[in-house]
């Protein structure tokens, strides 16, 4: 008969101690998060009662699995050696390794919660493959000596609770026979593998509240379902329609005043045409991260954080009803480069086979543009310029070493040391950056040809550090980055002003994403709203209307009376009809599109969910009646463009 104080007192009590250690710290790791997110949540007691439960479940699970090399030890060290020098030191060898482990990456789950208010997750994984930006981002926004001594506290209160509980005397001095361990083994071998087979992170998203969802999660196993699944199937994983009526749906809602090439074939190629004379200034695009539209007095910050950008926009076309089709700054590319709506799983950023796309580069390359992509720091991280090289811009980058893919056959310029005042783990500071598209701007205004430049920036991230004297705020948090942010902007204007290309270029600056998407919904509507503005084209105007981050380079294109062939999904803004509004909303695995004040979900499992969007208090209602025209078009969008992607149609060659 199973006897647990038995079990305790044998060979395999450090293992059994051990499990228990990892289900504790796991606990007090989910009181913590949920007490961090208290004033962002309402729980019900049964909510929490399974949140809990939930959350126990998948801690055992990780706690077995994690242990299950040290359970084999245990059985299969021959019994001789069993009290042996070699079993204490392999056995104190695997101790020390696993609890480490263990309590650093429990240590990791505040600062990632703090920053995306989940558990680990598909971000996680990706920054992991960046081990560079990832270690010198942590060392510098964290105490990392501190940290480690407090983890080395840790381990040695476990020993000492190992050696004042006589737990290693039962390991070592319990001889077990082969076959008794066996049949100890054996259960919690069984147990592990049938967890295995069994557990799914959706068991743990049972909830519209994300908070539940996350906080009924283990971090590890969150980590490596992510691994597993970054890459999303739209036809095995989502609401399909036939494709010919999923494309039908879609000419309808993209062809507007223009005409549509094929009707009758799978394609969105259509022409758009003007009677106006066209005028090719040079472009200036810049991304600025992590920039929500809440940074802005005009949005209903009191901060005065961006007194810069403000009044730029009070002298530009200023879009105040903009959505970020992403979480992350590769979703901001993608849409600001492909105008797509944003694909379940990975950005086509990051997704193999994603050279000659059709895109702005397209468009520009044809009317003679010069192009560049101008990043701060190494432009290998997230695959960047391997994506814009395939996209035929030279690239203007850190260049720590990592080459660009062989396939990719473009121009490389590393910015070198001299010419960086200020440096953190993501990049040199926004004013070195604008300062590297002063230098090659002025270089191409001798020539004839115009040129375009895609500047991204990466000063408001963390550890948000930045130039001393620059600013009167401290270094370290957000708001100050901000700040920093808009003061570095407000400075490249001023000095653009000087320059003899001034009077010919146009600038675009929009945001690349929100500072955080975390909130009560899967997706958060108000957590996608950025700003954006075009300076220097034509008098000034607020544009009101609904739209995405994917129509803002076809609405720049319509504003130089450009004709040219189009498979972009985005549009002209001041082309759209009131019925023709809407934004594409995505984050990673759900899918999203708002449409007069309805926004229509769809999951990873094959449903959708319709709610009603209330602007002034930044709700959702579910919608008592399913709107079957929107949830079609938002199919239709997702669907297609997946397709496209997937079977090669969005090739230019």
């Amino acid at each position: 008969m199973f006897n647990p104080k038995k079990l305790i007192q044998s060979r395999y009590s450090t293992y059994i101690t051990l499990i228990g250690v990892y289900l504790l710290s796991s606990l007090l790791t989910r009181i913590i998060l949920n007490g961090l997110s208290f004033s962002k949540t309402n729980f019900s007691i049964l909510e929490l009662i399974k949140i809990y439960c939930t959350g126990f479940y998948f801690d055992v699970f990780i706690a077995f699995s994690f242990y299950t090399f040290y359970l084999l030890y245990l059985l299969f060290l021959p019994k001789r050696w069993i009290g042996s020098l070699l079993d204490k030191s392999l056995t104190f060898f695997i101790l020390v390794l696993t609890l480490f482990i263990v309590f650093f990456s429990f240590a990791g789950e505040f600062p990632f919660w703090n920053e995306f208010n989940v558990r680990y997750n598909f971000i996680a994984v990706d920054y992991l493959i960046y081990t560079y930006e990832v270690i010198e981002n942590i060392n510098q926004s964290y105490p990392i000596p501190l940290i480690l001594l407090f983890l080395v506290f840790l381990i040695g209160l476990v020993f000492w609770l190992l050696l004042k509980k006589s737990i290693f005397k039962a390991t070592f001095e319990n001889q077990l026979p082969f076959i008794s361990r066996l049949k100890i083994s054996l259960p919690f071998l069984l147990i592990t593998i049938l967890l295995g087979f069994i557990s799914t992170n959706k068991q743990a998203e049972y909830s519209t509240n994300t908070y539940v969802n996350e906080l009924s999660k283990n971090g590890v196993f969150s980590f490596f379902s992510a691994f597993r699944a970054n890459e999303l199937d739209y036809d095995l994983f989502y609401k399909k329609l036939d494709i010919y009526q999923a494309y039908q749906i879609i000419q309808n809602e993209l062809k507007l005043k223009y005409h549509l090439t094929n009707k009758k074939t799978n394609s969105i190629e259509r022409e758009i045409s003007t009677d106006s004379i066209a005028i090719t200034p040079n472009i200036v695009l810049i991304a600025i991260e992590s920039f929500s539209a809440d940074f802005l007095k005009t949005f209903g910050n009191t901060q005065n954080l961006t007194p810069n950008y403000e009044k730029l926009a009070k002298e530009s076309i200023f879009f105040t009803n903009l959505y970020a089709t992403g979480t992350r700054t590769i979703r901001g590319m993608e849409a600001l480069t492909l105008c797509v709506p944003p694909t379940p799983g990975n950005s086509i950023v990051r997704r193999p086979n994603n050279d000659n796309l059709f895109s702005i580069a397209t468009i520009l390359k044809d009317k003679n543009y010069d192009l560049k992509f101008i990043y701060g720091g190494d432009g290998y991280f997230d695959n960047m310029n391997d994506f814009f090289g395939g996209q035929l811009f030279d690239i203007v980058d850190r260049d720590r070493g990592n080459p660009l893919s062989d396939a990719i056959k473009t121009k490389r310029y590393a910015i070198p040391d001299k010419e960086v005042k200020f440096e953190n783990a993501w990049g040199i500071c926004d004013e070195d950056i604008y300062q590297q598209s002063i230098k090659y701007a002025n270089q191409l205004a001798k020539k004839s040809k115009p040129f375009f430049q895609f500047i991204m920036t990466t000063s408001n991230h963390k550890p948000y550090s930045f130039p001393e004297h620059t600013i009167n705020m401290k270094q370290g948090n957000r708001e100050s980055a901000v700040k920093y942010t808009d003061y570095a902007l407000g400075k490249y204007i001023e000095n653009a002003k000087k320059q003899p290309w001034f009077k010919n270029t146009v600038f675009v600056v929009v945001a690349d994403h929100c500072a955080s998407s975390a909130g009560k919904w899967e997706i958060n509507i108000d957590k996608h709203h950025i700003p954006a503005i075009i300076y220097n084209l034509k008098k000034p105007i607020q544009v009101d209307k609904l739209c995405s981050q994917i129509d803002l380079m076809p609405t720049l294109f319509g504003l130089l009376h450009w004709s040219y062939k189009s498979n972009f999904y985005g549009n002209n803004i001041f082309e759209f009809e009131k019925q023709n509004e809407r934004a594409l909303i995505g984050n990673y695995r759900t899918l999203g599109l708002l449409k007069d004040n309805i926004f229509t979900q769809l999951t990873d499992r094959k449903t959708s969910q319709q709610f009603i969007w209330n602007p002034k208090d930044k709700s959702l209602t579910e919608n008592p009646t399913q709107n079957k025209a929107y949830e079609n078009i938002a199919i239709g969008y997702y669907q297609t463009a997946s397709e496209r992607f997937k079977t090669g149609k969005m090739k230019t060659k």
